[in-house]
């Protein structure tokens, strides 16, 4: 080994030297630099002198901490009253780990803290800083803890540089206007060390990441944010650390998520959102909970019963329980929340569903004597499966739906319904073998694209929500031309089989009429004629007449009849769509045209209320009400026909007029009436009319009619039945309606009043020489099969066009 000459060993000592005492040139430079930074946060601050910062040395001061080499590490004056702002070299500190600024009154602009990786801990809560750069995290790679809650900042969003954060252990912004959604890069990937995150009280909207599956946190607050969460809670049954979970004032809904391995939770705040379905037995039985708010939700079920030491927040009423305390729901109810269950547990039924009788105006649910028939659901922007629960209801007649997102299959268990008639899932996203139901079942399946495929063609329509709006849907790319086809022809079929149902009503509410005695007559009817003049001063003045919405002429060749006018007892005649009224029976109902029954005049002609009238007038009437609807609104709708269908019920029921302004303001508008009669039972029976003689049997038949009319005449047009759904409700009472004598009235009538609706039905069809129904007549009275044949005459005030056909 070589020896090192003199010369190397001074070379080697020079080194020494240079690098020794630059360093101690860099100790000195940071050192100085620091001084100044803090002499510049002195003077931006109003600093009160107990603070004991008047030492020209940094070091010295109070609640500041240095290095052994003399670099600020600490700044820790919280809680001191301080004002001013921050200087903008703050970022300078580059040896410093904790800032602690909290609960004080200082204000501007926060400064960026770019780069300062020593940084451990930053506490800014409650002050007044008015914003906070983008770069503000950049760099902070041992960063543990931030509270930045409480400070009015102009809005931001949780900025990308938070992800250089790795070490982050809590992360607290509570109140400081946050917008935007929650980033997803709150994972397990980037934060393993999380176990704190508060956002409560910003501006954050959308719903919960994914991303939180799996994470290690422990307390998540995200209540009270002013634009809203929503969306399911699903992804915290994947949260198995939570111990506290405050969740309330959003939207969050759906159904509440399997909590059996949260084993650690103590305290759930879910109050103020639209979740539902029940409380699952999960949540009850959660060994280490110990506050829990469920109040002001939709939730479903039984009312829960937690174990003894939980306090519980779940204000009656507040919720959509069964029953007002714990206790087992009707069987019934337990059905159709477990059909509903894998559609999400949609907030449209919890919102309706009150109660623990399915029967008493629920939302797609029709009964007889208490056993549900029919269950319609169509059009409700229903997503999830086909429930094979459908198979627990056997008194099931029909079941409808149709124009959803539903997927999956069609469960074989619906083949055993012992009753079913129809079985109608048009227009979803179902794939896979049909099962094989009875022969006389109509199935329609139509619409779903994938029916009878192994797999769907289509990506997951995602989970169940109950915030979807109801839309009309089912068809794909590909398809669009046969899909639009396929609805104008059901628009035409609804629009047919709307009128046709509206003929057989009008048929079965005369044989209502016939039970009411002789007071029945004094009933007013909704009618009214627009008379258009078209020319005046002369003998046989020609004018338009508008009657159920048709316009028609009298006087003008090629639109009325107009019989030989030489004799005082001629007769003109209007034809009207499929009745043929008599000039001299406008004239009878209008008193001739007084300007008493006058209800307004405009532009469209002159309006007359109905006079005195015949009973066949009134019930020829009943279509009136109907049709000019459509007119009305300008555009095709069924369910405007069902509201005023739901009118003409209640006025049969009630003897009232749809509006009678000689009532109090509250009593004026019938529906209204009749809806807050309805709700009790001795209440109801006081508006029930007085000229119907009550019995058991009677008083039953009204109470199924009455529920229809509130059906028909729910607020939203999609709550509604339709027409055919009326039909089959009605159809199952009118072999009940026979009048209790018979006297000379009904033969000028030329009804024979002892026979049942179906009957007289059959009959009139022999008369014209028929010998079959056609095919869409069964599907609405699957009854007329059965029934004998005679010939009946054509009820006396209906048109010779008007025809069997037409009492579909």
């Amino acid at each position: 080994m070589k020896r090192k000459t003199k010369a190397h060993l001074g070379f080697e000592l020079l080194a020494i030297f240079l690098v020794g005492f630059s360093s101690v040139l860099l100790c000195v430079e940071a050192e100085s630099q620091d001084a100044d930074v803090m002499l510049a946060l002195k003077k931006s601050l109003n600093v009160p002198q107990s603070l004991g910062w008047s030492d020209p040395d940094p070091c010295n001061w109070n609640h500041v901490g240095c290095s052994r080499d003399r670099r600020i590490t600490r700044i820790q004056v919280g809680h001191q009253g301080l004002t001013g702002t921050l200087p903008p070299n703050l970022q300078n500190l580059t040896a410093l780990e904790v800032l602690e600024l909290q609960y004080n009154n200082i204000s501007g602009p926060l400064p960026s803290l770019s780069g300062l990786s020593s940084l451990r801990e930053i506490l800014l809560d409650d002050n007044l800083f008015e914003s906070i750069p983008s770069d503000f995290f950049t760099g902070m790679s041992l960063l543990q803890n931030v509270d930045i809650d409480n400070n009015p900042f102009s809005d931001w969003e949780i900025p990308e540089s938070l992800k250089d954060a790795t070490e982050l252990q809590s992360f607290s912004a509570n109140s400081a206007n946050i917008k935007g959604k929650i980033p997803d890069f709150f994972n397990q990937d980037v934060f393993s060390s999380l176990t704190s995150l508060h956002l409560a009280g910003n501006n954050l909207e959308g719903g919960l990441p994914a991303s939180f599956g799996g994470m290690q946190i422990q307390s998540l607050w995200l209540n009270g944010q002013k634009s809203k969460l929503f969306g399911s809670i699903d992804v915290i049954q994947k949260m198995t650390s939570l111990q506290e979970v405050w969740l309330n004032l959003n939207n969050f809904s759906g159904p509440l998520p399997d909590f059996s391995g949260l084993k650690d939770l103590q305290n759930l705040s879910l109050r103020d959102n639209m979740l539902t379905g029940p409380v699952p037995a999960s949540l009850l039985s959660l060994p280490s909970l110990k506050v829990v708010n469920l109040t002001n939700n939709m939730l479903q079920g039984p009312m829960p019963v937690f174990k003894a030491g939980v306090t519980v927040d779940m204000s009656k009423g507040s919720n959509r329980f069964c029953l007002p305390s714990p206790g087992d729901c009707d069987p019934r109810v337990n059905t159709l929340l477990s059909i509903v269950e894998l559609m999400g547990y949609p907030q449209s039924f919890a919102d309706s569903w009150n109660g623990n009788d399915p029967c008493q105006d629920w939302i797609g649910i029709t009964c007889i004597d208490g056993n549900i028939t029919v269950v319609n659901f169509q059009r409700m922007g229903l997503t999830g499966t086909i429930s094979p629960a459908f198979a627990s209801l056997p008194s099931l007649q029909r079941i409808i739906l149709a124009d959803n997102n539903l997927t999956g299959t069609i469960p074989e268990k619906l083949t055993s319904l012992p009753l079913l008639t129809e079985l109608n899932v048009a227009n979803n996203q179902l794939y896979g073998k049909v099962p094989t139901f009875r022969s006389n079942i109509n199935l329609v399946t139509t619409g779903n694209k994938d029916i009878g495929k192994d797999k769907s063609s289509s990506p997951p329509s995602g989970a169940p929500s109950s915030g979807s709006s109801p839309t009309d849907t089912g068809g794909s790319s590909g398809t669009g031309g046969k899909k639009s086809t396929a609805h104008v022809g059901l628009i035409v079929l609804a629009v047919i089989g709307s009128v046709l149902a509206v003929c057989l009503i009008g048929f079965i509410a005369f044989c209502w009429f016939r039970m009411r005695q002789k007071r029945l007559s004094q009933v007013q009817s909704p009618n009214a004629l627009v008379v258009h003049p078209r020319h005046s001063g002369s003998d046989n003045e020609s004018m338009k007449i508008t009657v159920a919405g048709s316009s028609v002429s009298v006087g003008a060749v090629s639109e009325a009849q107009t019989l030989p006018s030489s004799e005082a007892g001629d007769i003109q005649m209007v034809e009207a769509g499929n009745m043929v009224i008599s000039i001299q029976v406008l004239r009878t109902v209008t008193d001739n045209f007084s300007e008493k029954n006058i209800l307004g005049q405009g532009g469209f002609g002159t309006v007359y209320k109905e006079g005195k009238a015949s009973i066949e007038t009134r019930i020829a009437g009943t279509f009136g009400y109907l049709a000019p609807e459509y007119a009305v609104t300008g555009r095709v709708t069924t369910k405007v026909d069902v509201y005023s269908f739901g009118v003409i019920l209640m006025e049969l029921i009630t003897g009232r007029k749809a509006l009678d302004e000689t009532q109090p303001e509250d009593s004026m508008h019938l529906v209204t009436w009749f809806r807050r009669m309805y709700i009790n039972k001795d209440t109801f029976k006081k508006a029930i009319d007085p000229t119907i003689e009550l019995n058991e049997e009677t008083l039953a038949s009204i109470h199924t009619v009455a529920e229809l009319a509130g059906h028909c005449c729910a607020r939203e047009p999609y709550q509604r039945p339709d027409m055919g759904h009326a039909v089959n409700v009605l159809s199952s009472l009118v072999e009940l309606w026979k009048p209790s004598d018979q006297n000379s009235e009904d033969i000028l009538y030329g009804i024979d009043l002892d026979m049942s609706l179906p009957q007289a039905l059959k009959k009139w069809q022999a008369f014209e020489g028929r010998s079959q129904m056609e095919s869409s007549s069964s599907s609405l009275l699957p009854s007329l099969d059965n029934t004998q044949t005679s010939i009946p005459t054509r009820p006396y005030g209906f048109a010779d066009s008007f025809t069997s056909a037409d009492g579909r």
